[in-house]
């Protein structure tokens, strides 16, 4: 691999770019924006306001989203899901699970599940 194709990699691994520009892509997906290039502007400005600790960051899903989502999951009502149900939720909303450490025998709360969401949602935001 070329040394400029290495550093782009790298540039784009420690800002965390791909992961951005997912979540980007997906809050248009779900909101369907009449002016998409004023909603990204906006959802930025915000993130910058969120940092700044003037502001909420921009969340893709609302609880009762989180809580429609754990209930998919959920199918058969027993209040958890697998290690491997949230992983895949996570990916499936173009969140990260790169630092996450979960054990394969662990049960995933609905309380659990919606801590988790909105804090790799927080994550992918503020890099």
């Amino acid at each position: 691999m070329a040394a400029g194709e290495e550093q782009s990699r790298e540039y784009l691994r420690r800002h965390r770019l791909p992961e951005l520009l997912h979540r980007l892509g997906a809050l248009l997906l779900f909101h369907r924006p009449e002016r998409p290039r004023e909603f990204l502007i906006q959802v930025l400005e915000r993130v910058k306001a969120g940092r700044r600790a003037e502001g909420e960051y921009p969340f893709l899903m609302d609880e009762a989203n989180v809580d429609a989502m754990f209930s998919l999951l959920d199918v058969l009502g027993q209040g958890s899901i697998r290690p491997a149900q949230y992983r895949e939720a996570l990916k499936t909303l173009g969140l990260s699970t790169e630092d996450l450490e979960l054990e394969d025998d662990v049960e995933i709360t609905r309380e659990e599940f919606k801590e988790g969401i909105f804090a790799a949602s927080l994550t992918s935001l503020k890099t």
